[in-house]
């Protein structure tokens, strides 16, 4: 017979003696297990308790700071003994708040937006998502662990992201250069317009026209910022680069020594696993991850699969298989 009592509601015992005289006890207060939901933000976090039996026991709204962290925590630990932490967007604005809660021994889940069919059915609301990531996690649909985010990895992710939007500006540079080449008067574009990449941006740096009176004098102003934030964008690139380099060398030397894997896909690969690579339970997950491992998609009559993940993983993971 099964049987299950309200957290919180003290546990009952009844003793026969021989006399038939039954004499009933009253047990400690079974404290309740919790398992919180948090819908992250940019200035607050909302969390959601619920109980081991799916039931709503409160929420709560933290600004998102180390004062607010703790005081989520002890919330949460006045209500009962808390069995998990599931929170949204470990990539982003709960990434703080995840170290936090692992830092103090918390067990944290990573959970996925609700999809659009849950959402429709249930609306959207913060406290609904918080609690919708609590039942996830008590489901069973949540079980990912986040990034650790705190060592050699966590600095190699914020370096990429600096390169690649340095790259990015780079070559928007340069095409703007090119352009007002195109359509810069005759006189510059005699000059300018046969000259390698390198060369044109040499040649643009080296203006300095002075105060703009004329089209031709405010070309050459703005070829000359041009070429001279491209150079900038250059060393900073190179920079970054030699960076990106030691920090790999010092967190996986090995894998700079596989036949075509440079520096950027090495830190690819690594950014993808995280500073707790432990985290991928198998080498199958991780190729999950990477896009390497095909899903079926079949319908019908139809078969067929389809390679899903990141787009820059899965050229990586391409790179350093194929050499």
């Amino acid at each position: 017979m099964l049987s299950a009592r309200p957290a919180g509601v003290p546990s009952t015992t009844r003793i026969c003696r021989a006399g038939g005289t039954a004499i009933t006890t009253i047990s400690h207060t079974q404290p309740a297990r919790l398992t919180v939901g948090v819908d992250t933000h940019k200035d607050v976090h909302v969390a959601c308790a619920k109980d081991q039996l799916g039931r709503r026991l409160a929420t709560t709204l933290v600004p998102t700071t180390t004062a607010g962290y703790a005081e989520l925590l002890g919330w949460a630990g006045a209500l009962g003994q808390v069995e998990a932490f599931g929170i949204e967007g470990t990539g982003c604005y709960g990434a703080e708040l995840a170290r936090f809660l692992r830092s103090r021994g918390q067990r944290v889940v990573e959970v996925n937006r609700p999809d659009r069919a849950a959402r429709r059915r249930h609306g959207k609301s913060d406290p609904v998502d918080a609690e919708a990531a609590a039942r996830a996690v008590q489901a069973g649909e949540a079980t990912g662990l986040p990034k650790a985010g705190d060592g050699i990895v966590e600095m190699l992710r914020v370096l990429r992201v600096a390169r690649q939007t340095a790259m990015r500006a780079r070559t928007q540079t340069i095409n703007a250069l090119k352009s007002l080449v195109v359509t810069a008067p005759d006189t510059l574009r005699r000059q300018l317009r046969d000259l390698p990449a390198r060369q044109l941006v040499a040649a643009a740096a080296a203006f300095q026209p002075g105060t703009p009176a004329t089209p031709t004098v405010a070309t050459m102003v703005a070829l000359g910022s041009l070429a001279r934030r491209y150079q900038a964008l250059d060393g900073e690139i190179t920079m970054l680069s030699k960076q990106l380099h030691r920090l790999v060398g010092q967190a996986a030397p090995a894998l700079l020594e596989v036949f075509g894997v440079g520096p950027e896909t090495a830190s690819a690969l690594l950014v993808a696993a995280g500073d707790n690579p432990q985290r991928l339970h198998s080498d199958a997950a991780f190729a999950a991850l990477c896009g390497a491992s095909p899903v079926e998609v079949s319908s019908g009559k139809t078969v067929r699969h389809r390679l899903m993940g990141a787009a820059r993983l899965w050229e990586a993971g391409f790179r350093a298989a194929s050499g």
